[in-house]
């Protein structure tokens, strides 16, 4: 499923995929159990979200057992994509450098950290220096 085709999940749902991607296919009641360490929800709270999700092909279910397991059916990665442009657009004004510099300047960030993001840039830099018309023979 490419990023435009992925449904926008709501929090709750959110909180449910979650549970699925760690976890993988899981029944009602595992998921009802994880959800509810975090906070008080009723399992037929759960069942009816998990319902609305199958509905939006946010995740598939597999009725050949007596117990309904359900399982993700979007990736993890195309749906935090997916959030996270959203979020870009809609706070910064699509901007990924107000994002870094807000994230980075409210919190303190360890030297792992730190030196991991260095790793990141220097991959993209990498990358775009790869893809760029300069680089292509046909140019």
């Amino acid at each position: 499923m490419t990023k435009k085709m992925i449904p926008k999940p709501t929090e709750s749902e959110l909180e449910i995929l979650q549970v699925l991607w760690q976890h993988g296919p899981s029944t009602v009641r595992f998921v009802n159990d994880e959800l509810s360490q975090r906070r008080e929800i009723g399992y037929t709270t759960t069942l009816k979200l998990l319902q609305l999700m199958l509905d939006k092909v946010l995740v598939l279910r597999d009725d050949d057992t007596r117990t309904h397991v359900y399982r993700a059916a979007v990736r993890e990665e195309e749906t935090q994509g997916l959030l996270l442009d959203k979020f870009v657009d809609a706070a910064f004004g699509g901007s990924a450098m107000k994002l870094v510099m807000q994230a980075l300047g409210n919190r303190r960030t360890s030297r792992e950290e730190l030196a991991q993001i260095r790793r990141l840039l220097n991959d993209i830099e990498i990358q775009n220096d790869t893809n760029s018309p300069a680089n292509d023979p046909a140019q």
